[in-house]
């Protein structure tokens, strides 16, 4: 059920306390007896607030600390990109992280004009100081919590390669940062920050490298040449001088629809369950953009850290990411002559099955991996994966050449590929699906939750296919249970049953007693309501078998 304020411009009443917030990073101490007050590396590194004693100067101070020692103990030497995004929280972690790294005499590259960073501008650093093959690679830090609430902040860790640190690192990171916790953080180095800036921290033009190479991976001409007007809503986040940058250099009809900053982005419209959330793909969150739709050709959204993505059309309103991830795909794979003839597409267990039918179409390998981008980094990186993109709105590609442009997500392509669509086809990103649903079918897909206790998250996280004795799944013979990823035989972290025109995967929620559905039928909503209903009395006897 929507919230009844879910689509409307925030109120004072929904502002956080931005005073309270950052004091209280300095002032709290977490109880590291407490699961919910520990160094905790989801897909996307350590979120929580500091209100709740989840995000806090100790945290910053331990989990820097515990990156130094591992990039020590792997050798790593190059120089550390640091980046940032315009949650309240992450210049304060910024600045903690900043003072660490510099008593550790960890050279250390910050933005040239103390701009905010997007992810993939970090990413893209990365990638282009290894690319010459040194000796010292150079690894990187973003400060953000993506998408969520203003009152939480983020800290995420990427190794040379450029992507999101997997489980490997976070795990050594996580438990080290917890145990310097439990020790006491006053024993680690720090010194102050003018002193970092005096010393090993150093300026590097992360937006001019970024927006200066961006014709390398997207039409940047086809679009100036058909003139389409675009609409880039950067949602208070990191890419707003980004945008303006891009429009000024391309020489785009590009307008930043808004350029506001502040901490507690009080211009958004509140989500759907009435918070401020930044999330690009969620109608009520990106309510302004959809109602402004009419004066662009394409209007585009990013969340704070400039990651994800959202397309919006005159025709179509917000796509649905799913749609738009498989109108890209083909896009891509039918205008990209430099990419390998081999190259696959990527994508995660819970996107849209129209994704492998249009991969099939295209006689290209698919490859369905667990939920988390890191899954696409090798392939990204090798050139072997043309495309990686999740049902949450992020993914990435290679440049036209077929080299590796980012391996982490990329908000800002992504945004710029629709409108390299529009100039290129004659038609937007809304209309191109629509000519697939006729083609390969309209499929219906949802997410919905449903209660979990912590034991049972576990078990369904370890389910073994033959604990699942179902033969049908809303009157279609069951045609594959998996625990593994197809494409990399990798742990799914739950289940996924198929059948031929239906599928359902269950995955335990990393912070709710809840365990997630994500379920899609080509046979229309009242299938698909079928299908969840199934997947929840299948999950549910399994849960009780063991």
């Amino acid at each position: 059920m929507a919230h009844e304020r879910a689509g409307t411009t925030a109120l004072s009443e929904d502002l956080v306390d931005l005073s309270q917030l950052v004091t209280a990073y300095y002032s709290r101490v977490p109880d590291v007896s407490d699961p919910s007050q520990q160094v905790v590396f989801g897909t996307s590194g350590h979120r929580g607030s500091s209100l709740d004693s989840a995000f806090n100067e100790a945290h910053i101070v331990a989990t820097t600390q515990a990156i130094v020692e591992y990039r020590a103990a792997q050798g790593i030497t190059g120089p550390l990109f640091i980046g940032r995004d315009t949650h309240a929280l992450s210049e304060p972690a910024w600045t903690t992280a900043l003072e660490v790294l510099a008593a550790n005499d960890v050279d250390v590259l910050v933005d040239s004009g103390d701009r905010y960073t997007p992810t993939p501008a970090v990413s893209h650093a990365i990638l282009r100081y290894n690319e010459s093959g040194p000796a010292a690679k150079a690894d990187g830090i973003v400060v953000t919590p993506s998408h969520n609430p203003p009152r939480d902040g983020g800290f995420k860790y990427n190794p040379p390669h450029g992507g999101p640190a997997d489980s490997d690192a976070t795990s050594v990171i996580a438990a080290r940062a917890n145990d310097l916790l439990r020790e006491g953080i006053s024993g680690i180095k720090r010194v102050t920050l003018a002193q970092a800036f005096a010393g090993s921290v150093s300026r590097y033009d992360f937006l001019g490298t970024y927006v200066d190479d961006l014709p390398n991976v997207v039409d940047l001409d086809a679009i100036r040449a058909a003139g389409v007007r675009i609409g880039a809503d950067p949602l208070g986040g990191a890419s707003v001088d980004y945008w303006d940058a891009i429009a000024e250099r391309h020489n785009l009809d590009l307008t930043v629809v808004n350029p506001l900053v502040d901490g507690t982005f009080r211009f958004m419209t509140l989500d759907t369950d009435g918070k401020i959330r930044m999330d690009c793909s969620s109608p009520n969150a990106m309510a302004s953009l959809i109602a402004a739709r009419d004066r662009f050709d394409i209007s585009t959204g990013n969340d704070a850290d400039s990651d994800r993505h959202g397309i919006v059309t005159p025709d179509g309103g917000l796509m649905n990411p799913n749609h738009y991830l498989a109108v890209a795909i083909d896009y891509l794979f039918t205008h990209r002559p430099g990419w390998s003839p081999t190259a696959a597409v990527g994508k995660t267990l819970v996107s849209s099955s129209m994704i492998d039918r249009v991969v099939a179409g295209l006689g290209r390998r698919l490859l369905e991996v667990p939920v988390g981008f890191k899954w696409f980094v090798p392939g990204l990186l090798a050139g072997d994966l043309g495309f990686g993109g999740e049902e949450s709105a992020g993914a990435s590609f290679l440049r036209h050449d077929g080299r590796v442009w980012t391996t982490d997500k990329d908000g800002i392509i992504l945004a710029l590929l629709a409108s390299e669509i529009t100039a290129v086809t004659g038609s937007t990103p809304s209309q191109r699906y629509g000519e697939f649903t006729a083609k390969f079918g309209d499929p219906s897909y949802a997410r919905v939750d449903a209660p979990a206790t912590r034991e049972q998250k576990a078990v369904l996280a370890k389910l073994s296919p033959d604990q699942i004795t179902a033969t049908e799944l809303a009157g279609e013979p069951i045609t594959a249970t998996l625990i593994e990823a197809p494409g990399n035989g990798a742990a799914l972290g739950g289940l996924k049953v198929t059948t031929e025109s239906a599928w359902f995967a269950a995955r335990p929620s990393g912070t709710e007693d809840v365990y997630k559905i994500y379920a899609e039928s080509f046979h229309g909503k009242e299938h698909l309501a079928e299908v969840q209903d199934a997947a929840r009395e299948l999950v549910s006897s399994a849960l009780e078998s063991s």
